[in-house]
């Protein structure tokens, strides 16, 4: 098109250029490209992995438990009847696919339009013009034979998968996957101790009381919780798994002996209130145990933080939670995680770790204390993790990779996971590898690092083999 006398280019829509604004950066998109999927942290369902599940529509795949979707829907007043309500598939496709013209800067619309390209062939954006064409073309993709989890995984080259799982999970499925030469990626537990560590929350004891059922000593001192925390993680060991996760909305650090947890845990079994001093204290002790155990058994540590979580208690009573009422929480976490991480540190059992905010805020405090604790030999050991929820998305992508380049050793970067319910969501790796490669030939074209070989190492590590090493997989 003309304009002033200058000519300008506009690119094709979401084309083989998206999010490549230089040569440099498409060159390395290539070599980016061409690399496996290490996904090290996401929720999909094990069970239906074993299943090798097949959907029936795709409003299955691709609505169901997705509470990003859930959220955009309900802010243009969408009624639940059409979200997680008794309507039907096609009826809530629909209803998503009048919203979906509207998120304009929205990350759902990049992702949305990449999946149907990717996993469909279906370039037409979504709109109520083109739904009834677009949920015809991928529900006949759908219902063919072929379509289903194995050949999904096998189709984005994902070599391994990272569940999410409770201590006192039995991973049957896990052992399923293992012995399926099917299935042709690696799926491993996370050791995720929340319920655990949540003393405070109803149902402790009865948490208490499960995990002591599947261990192989009865539960009746903090001591004794400990020793079955331990086995679980032995167990998760043995299954595969080199890596925890914790879900902590605030981080404390209130010093306290073994002796006092012994008298909080002891307490909160009798059913009895905890104040909230007693709270913070059993949690940094079990925390910090924790991490010992980790560090002893070749585990890495993921610690996401700064969340409020079911915040809308209605709407929590109603439908539980993880249905998209969480959101960022601005607590002070510098001190407290500068002490919990040191506490580990003064007896040389801190385990590799990965740090996660949801307040982009907080990612100079975290890129700082990054360097705080590398050391004993391990390259990038303590790692700033991606953008993460709500900033899994371009702008938080850009900043967190910008923010770590500013502050620590790119190169050492982990990359990418999709923190993901969905079986579609493996192109979100190819967004954030656009990304990735935009950043880094931007700094080559305008001159601020040469362009050699080194660049498309860089791009190959935090694609897929950092990841690997780091969990010597």
């Amino acid at each position: 098109m003309q304009g002033g006398g200058t000519e300008i280019f506009m690119k094709e829509f979401m084309g083989q250029d998206f999010l490549l604004n230089t040569k440099t950066a498409a060159e390395l998109f290539e070599t980016a490209n061409k690399e496996p999927i290490f996904d090290y942290h996401c929720h999909l369902s094990p069970k239906e992995i074993a299943e090798n599940k097949h959907f029936s529509n795709l409003t299955e795949v691709w609505l169901y438990g997705d509470h990003y979707k859930w959220r955009a829907m309900r802010a243009m007043g969408v009624d639940e009847y059409y979200i997680t309500g008794d309507a039907d598939d096609y009826e809530k496709f629909m209803k998503f696919a009048e919203v979906i013209p509207r998120l304009i800067g929205n990350p759902l619309y990049h992702w949305t339009h990449l999946e149907l390209q990717r996993f469909f062939g279906i370039k037409e954006p979504l709109s109520p013009l083109t739904a009834k064409a677009i949920w015809d073309k991928a529900n006949a993709i759908i219902k063919s034979p072929g379509f289903c989890v194995f050949n999904i995984l096998k189709k984005f080259n994902v070599k391994g998968i990272c569940t999410t799982d409770d201590p006192a999970d039995s991973l049957e499925y896990h052992k399923e996957i293992s012995q399926n030469p099917d299935c042709e990626t690696i799926v491993l537990p996370t050791f995720r101790p929340d319920n655990a560590l949540n003393i405070e929350k109803d149902g402790f004891c009865d948490y208490v009381a499960r995990l002591g059922s599947v261990c192989t000593k009865a539960i009746l001192s903090y001591a004794d919780f400990k020793d079955a925390l331990e086995e679980r993680l032995l167990f998760f060991r043995s299954m595969g798994g080199r890596i925890s996760d914790h879900g902590l909305n605030d981080v404390y650090y209130n010093f306290a002996t073994e002796e006092e947890a012994e008298k909080i845990f002891k307490k909160a079994l009798k059913g009895e209130k905890l104040t909230q001093d007693e709270i913070e204290k059993y949690k940094t002790v079990l925390l910090t145990d924790l991490g010992k155990m980790y560090y002893d058994n070749g585990f890495v540590m993921q610690l996401h933080m700064n969340v409020i979580r079911n915040a809308n208690s209605k709407m929590f009573g109603y439908m539980g939670a993880d249905t998209g009422f969480d959101s960022v929480n601005d607590a002070k976490i510098a001190v407290p995680l500068s002490k919990l991480l040191d506490s580990m540190e003064k007896c040389a059992k801190l385990p590799k770790t990965i740090l996660y905010s949801l307040n982009p805020t907080d990612y100079y405090v975290l890129g700082t204390m990054l360097g705080n604790f590398q050391e004993g030999g391990i390259k990038g050991k303590i790692q700033l993790g991606s953008g993460w929820w709500f900033c899994d998305q371009k702008d938080g992508m850009e900043y967190q990779i910008k923010t770590l380049a500013n502050l620590g050793v790119l190169p050492t970067f982990v990359g990418m996971l999709t923190d993901s319910r969905s079986f579609l969501s493996y192109p979100r790796h190819e967004y954030f590898r656009r990304i990735l490669c935009n950043i880094i030939g931007g700094w080559v074209e305008n001159g601020e690092y040469p362009n050699t070989k080194l660049i498309y190492k860089i791009v190959s590590d935090i694609c897929y083999n950092n990841i690997k090493n780091y969990l010597e997989i």
